[in-house]
């Protein structure tokens, strides 16, 4: 697996100077956010030049754009909010290639008119589906245009809260652009060890054919959020079941401060070492 980090971690608005960053912590790829480059994480323009930018800082650096973030509302409860997030992601579609990438994230979103990270009761309505499909089906045709995928991630605050739902959305759609990001830290809060290994296998047995990005941070025991390796994430067996269906992509953290990243890089840099040398491989 290819270690990553979210380079919005590290400060800075030119693409040379974060990616250099990741860089130095350790890092061999990142997922990007346009704000590293200046501008608004969803811009409304982006130009061949700012976009040639990223292609050539991730060149110098060395650092690999496994992806780049297309995160907005894609359930808010005003529609003029949602088609404003969909001409946006066209435009980042339209320049992923040049930024050396072909893989864009985003959030299925929620009913939640502020915070697309937090939860609302009415996300699990038929009508928030609805809204979904509708969105979906709209982005998967930006991405077949533009040829690039898209990443959802099954997270409990939003209207794809679990593995279940990501795979029905994927039977739905019916495109081969719907890839999964896993982040088994967004399939629980507060589990025994033995619910969260089942939960975390069950996800990657039942998503493994679409899995493209794996994400690492952590729980705390209360169930908030926590560092990736200062938690009770049991990260042998979750690397171990990534191996297990024959991931190989990129192993992405985040939700950590810059003076962590090194830390954290060289916790996960042994858990692959330790996993690949208790498997033989």
């Amino acid at each position: 697996m290819k270690l990553g980090i979210f380079a919005k971690t590290f400060e800075g608005t030119e693409p040379t100077t974060v990616l250099n960053a990741v860089a130095e912590a350790g890092f061999a790829c990142a997922q990007y956010n346009m704000a590293c480059s200046g501008l608004a994480p969803m811009p409304e323009t982006i130009t061949e030049t700012q976009a040639r930018s990223v292609a050539n800082a991730a060149l110098s650096s060395g650092v690999e754009i496994v992806a780049v973030s297309g995160t907005f509302n894609m359930i808010h409860p005003d529609p003029s909010v949602r088609a404003a997030g969909l001409r946006n992601l066209a435009t980042l579609a339209e320049r992923s290639t040049g930024m050396s990438t072909g893989l864009i994230t985003l959030c299925t979103g929620t009913r939640d008119p502020i915070d697309q990270w937090k939860s609302h009761a009415d996300n699990d309505t038929p009508e928030a589906w609805r809204d979904l499909l509708e969105a979906m089906e709209t982005a998967s045709e930006i991405a077949e245009r533009h040829n690039v995928d898209l990443g959802i991630e099954p997270e409990l605050a939003n209207v794809v809260n679990s593995a279940e739902k990501a795979h029905r959305l994927i039977t739905a759609l019916k495109s081969p652009r719907i890839k999964i990001v896993l982040d088994p830290a967004n399939l629980f809060e507060v589990a025994t060890l033995d619910e969260q290994r089942r939960i975390v296998s069950s996800a990657i047995d039942l998503l493994a054919d679409r899995i493209v990005m794996a994400h690492a941070k952590d729980r705390n025991p209360d169930g908030s959020f926590a560092t990736a390796g200062k938690g009770v994430l049991d990260y042998p067996h979750y690397l171990g079941r990534l191996r297990a269906i024959g991931f190989a992509g990129s192993l992405v953290t985040h939700g950590l401060s810059a003076s962590e990243a090194a830390g954290v890089a060289i916790f996960l840099k042994n858990n692959l070492d330790d996993e690949t040398a208790g498997t033989g491989g």
